[in-house]
């Protein structure tokens, strides 16, 4: 059986990640003992893609409260929900993150103990139950896309939706990962992904690392690509998916849905169940991260614009969900109209 590598783990009481900012020169594992080096890692995107840091932060609780001291049940919450808020504040637009704290939170709450001791072991359970049921998603969502995928040659995808974004196999590069193991290699163009490159420096990567044949495209030769009938189908992840469908993902994203609907490709978003926000009508209402102008303004640490520029840097765009053929989830795949189907397959 094809087993990708997993990004995040938790070892010897603490958690152990690929450090992503070094690739793909080295591989390097860091341990993350405190808190604070958990915010640190997700907000610097040494760990980064929404269900990733969804389990970094759950077991982040585990290292802010296994020291705790509190006397009782509602002291430990409070310290609890203290630590929950700071960790959300690493990084606002995936909604993994509040999911997976409000998971922990929850799981303490129902806890039928008010020993502390108890309580530590329930929030250290709970995480580490997330980051199960996150393998097993994404290995369920590569069984439910590789029907769209099996009969194609190639497909583009944008960003690093891959093993690295998650616990293991990833949402997008899932399904690519099980025809794999069913000896079906998929050729994948891959966007480079600006300003921060994670499609040339994560999803590269690791798709050469497993053996399946990848090309490296800047994120402007997409257009050409598509033109040239090189791929049949685009494939990408999602941070935050609306109830109307409208979705949340790294920016490029949205130039991505229009070109393959030009081309007349399908446009594929691979997603978990955890990445829906049904409290929001539509992606208008999804926050979007901007980041360092330092990202757009320098290259390899080297100025390539004006010193003084304005510069616009969002982390992510919001493709409409006019613009997608389908999403696909662990729990199957839901199509237009997504209002009145959504709900359904959520509901399974």
């Amino acid at each position: 059986m094809f087993e990708p590598l997993s990004p995040i783990v938790w070892r010897d009481g603490q958690v152990e990640i690929i450090d992503q900012t070094r690739l793909p020169l080295e591989l390097v594992l860091i341990k993350l003992r405190t808190v604070e080096e958990v915010w640190e890692a997700i907000k610097t995107l040494k760990v980064r893609g929404a269900p990733a840091i969804g389990i970094a932060a759950a077991l982040g609780l585990y290292l802010a409260i296994k020291d705790s001291q509190a006397a009782d049940k509602k002291g430990f919450q409070t310290e609890l929900s203290r630590a929950a808020d700071y960790l959300a504040s690493s990084r606002p637009t995936a909604v993994n993150l509040c999911w997976a704290l409000q998971q922990v939170q929850q799981a303490v709450g129902l806890a039928a103990t008010d020993d502390v001791s108890s309580l530590k072991e329930v929030v250290l359970s709970a995480a580490l139950e997330l980051r199960a049921g996150d393998e097993k998603m994404c290995r369920d969502i590569g069984c439910q896309g590789a029907p769209l995928l099996q009969d194609l040659e190639a497909v583009l995808t944008h960003c690093n939706a891959g093993t690295l974004a998650t616990a293991r196999y990833g949402t997008a590069l899932a399904p690519i990962y099980h025809l794999a193991a069913r000896g079906k290699l998929l050729k994948v163009f891959v966007d480079e992904t600006r300003p921060l490159l994670q499609g040339a420096r994560l999803t590269a990567w690791e798709l050469q690392q497993a053996g399946i044949p990848v090309t490296l495209i800047t994120d402007s030769m997409a257009a050409t690509v598509m033109a040239r009938g090189w791929v049949q189908a685009v494939i990408v992840g999602a941070d935050r998916i609306a109830a109307n469908g409208d979705t949340a993902n790294k920016i490029g994203t949205y130039g991505l849905a229009i070109l393959a609907r030009e081309h007349g490709l399908p446009f594929y978003v691979a997603a978990p169940s955890s990445t829906f926000d049904l409290s929001i009508a539509t992606g208008e209402q999804i926050p979007i991260e901007e980041r360092a102008a330092a990202e757009v303004s320098c290259f390899g640490g080297q100025p390539v614009a004006p010193q003084g520029v304005n510069i616009f840097n969002p982390a992510f765009d919001v493709t409409p969900h006019r613009y997608i053929t389908a999403i696909i989830t662990e729990k199957g795949v839901i199509r237009p109209p997504f209002e009145a189907n959504l709900p359904v397959i959520m509901g399974k």
